[in-house]
């Protein structure tokens, strides 16, 4: 006999949002970095 989901089983809150500001949380200081490492690496080794 099979298990169907009915009214009484509450389904798990939905996190997409939450998962999407963590990403950006960590990703846009994250890209900010790399982005000034790469630039002043360029300074540093073309003059």
């Amino acid at each position: 006999m099979s298990q169907e989901p009915g009214p009484s089983s509450p389904n798990p809150p939905d996190r997409r949002p939450l998962t999407a500001f963590a990403w950006l949380w960590v990703g846009a200081p994250l890209a900010y970095g790399l982005y000034e490492l790469v630039r002043k690496a360029t300074q540093l080794f073309t003059g």
